[in-house]
């Protein structure tokens, strides 16, 4: 296929409702990545709390990969079914519904007194987050006409992504430092816990769930109320809207199209869950984070020392998540900025593939050691959820390896709509998020735990068990992408 012109075409301004629907889109982005980002900062407490799973175990190993794998599954399946609903019943409906479902889901997941219902609860949240994304992105492609505009509109609302994963680290934070101080959560008694297990009404991993209900108030009073794709509803109107098929995303014009976006959606997916989201895991190693809680839990009962090691856990791993969280915001506006000057959208995508595969494994194998250095401190605690700004060496290498993967989210927003025609568009975005980067991707976190467990990675702790492997699957996968990227096929010129 030909290469499309740079998007360079003028644009009108946008009206108000143009401007509530961006609005509405960012915030809907931000906090799709708010509920999937609240399970690795909140899993390990919860399995040390709801199970008395020791980390470093392959009973721990176990239930962190089923939390993973299991919704992800069925994120992929349901959100793959919802893309077809997309595009049999529109738009809006399936992403008001899909909002609903995971907004209540992750407030019931902070009253969960065993596995199971965390589990339960987790994979609702899954699916409703994979079917929000697919159906928001074909919303927006085909809200705005001007190729230049639309593809400003899919960059820069997709950026929000990232401030929701900046958000749910702010919320985690706070969690630790205020939870000990909110109401004690309530557990009806009709709910089976297991024997022995003492539940916390304080826990802060509860709240940080249980947050996940407030942020989509707006979006479930607001966006039943904004305009339908209309080239959809033309199409179903018209009676031309052709039925979307699953065999079609495999017709000789968009096989090599599909087969490419799924395996590499896999793979950007991959990294961020087999590495990145890694960092709960790996934090517990850090020289600096063992020595603080040597400090502060010297001389206290066990259970408070265990409550309190827990909390500086949660607290450090947020931290390094917010550092991630905003390199990957500088990344997906960065993307945003440049998409329009790239002619090639196989060359955007090296733009960051190529320095990622170069840094990520040297940034995993920094955190195997363990050494923090401390470049500079500024006290920042008038922002809430933050104490002091620590510049470090590992903190600039989480922000790095933020800036290059999560830029590549959005770089599938705005290719996939392009890719496939009107009937078969949330279908075949479906296709490549959920059953690449949700069946496929997402359970490179249970992998990486897997792997961390066996006898021949180097690393004398949990955590740097967990560095090790982690540098070794982005490298991989990086590497994997970057080869793919040169046979990616580049979307056809827009037709006007």
């Amino acid at each position: 296929m030909s290469a499309p012109a740079p998007l360079r075409a003028p644009a009108s301004s946008l009206t108000s409702t143009q401007w509530l629907i961006c609005v509405i889109a960012a915030i809907g982005f931000a906090f799709d990545i708010y509920e999937l980002l609240m399970l690795p900062l909140i899993i390990r407490p919860a399995l040390m709390e709801l199970g008395k799973i020791a980390p470093g175990t392959p009973e721990f190993a176990k239930w962190f990969g089923m939390m993973f794998y299991v919704p992800a599954v069925c994120g992929g399946v349901f959100g793959l079914l919802g893309g077809y609903l997309t595009d049999i019943l529109g738009r809006r409906r399936v992403l008001t519904w899909s909002i609903l479902l995971y907004a209540f889901s992750a407030f019931a997941a902070g009253f969960s007194t065993n596995l199971p219902m965390l589990l339960f609860f987790r994979t609702t949240t899954f699916i409703g987050v994979c079917i929000e994304f697919v159906a928001a992105v074909a919303w927006l492609a085909e809200l705005f006409d001007n190729p230049a505009q639309r593809e400003k509109v899919l960059g820069y609302t997709q950026a929000f992504s990232s401030i929701g994963g900046l958000l749910v680290a702010i919320a985690s934070a706070m969690a630790v430092q205020y939870g000990k101080n909110m109401w004690a959560i309530w557990f009806p008694d009709f709910l089976p816990r297991a024997a022995g297990i003492t539940l916390d009404p304080h826990a802060a991993w509860r709240y940080t769930l249980m947050s996940g209900l407030v942020p989509a108030i707006p979006l479930i009073v607001i966006r039943p109320f904004l305009p339908e794709s209309p080239k959809w509803a033309q199409k179903k109107a018209a009676g031309t809207l052709r039925r979307p098929s699953f065999a079609e995303l495999f017709s000789p014009e968009l096989r090599t199209t599909t087969i490419l976006t799924t395996i590499m959606f896999a793979c950007s997916y991959g990294v961020a869950f087999g590495a990145i989201q890694q960092m709960p895991q790996i934090v517990p190693g850090i020289d600096s984070v063992k020595a603080e809680i040597a400090q502060k839990t010297e001389g206290k009962p066990k259970p408070d020392a265990i409550r309190m090691s827990k909390g500086i856990e949660q607290e450090k791993a947020s931290e390094y998540t917010k550092a991630q969280e905003l390199g990957g915001l500088f990344g997906r506006f960065s993307l945003a900025v440049i998409v329009v000057w790239f002619a090639s959208r196989r060359r955007l995508l090296q733009v960051f593939l190529l320095p990622g595969l170069i840094l990520m494994p040297l940034i995993f194998l920094g955190f195997a050691q363990g050494q923090e250095s401390t470049y500079f401190t500024m006290d920042i605690s008038f922002l809430p959820g933050f104490h002091n700004l620590s510049v470090s060496f590992l903190g600039i290498a989480i922000f790095l390896a933020g800036f290059f993967t999560v830029a590549q989210f959005s770089f599938w927003g705005n290719y996939l709509p392009h890719a496939y025609p009107v009937h078969l568009r949330g279908t075949g975005e479906s296709f490549a998020a959920n059953i690449g980067g949700r069946m496929i991707g997402t359970p490179f976190a249970a992998l990486t735990q897997y792997l961390a467990t066996t006898a021949f990675v180097p690393g004398t702790t949990p955590a740097m068990k967990t560095a090790y492997v982690a540098a070794g699957v982005a490298t991989a996968l990086y590497l994997l992408n970057l080869i793919l990227s040169f046979y990616l096929p580049e979307p056809k010129a827009e037709e006007h």
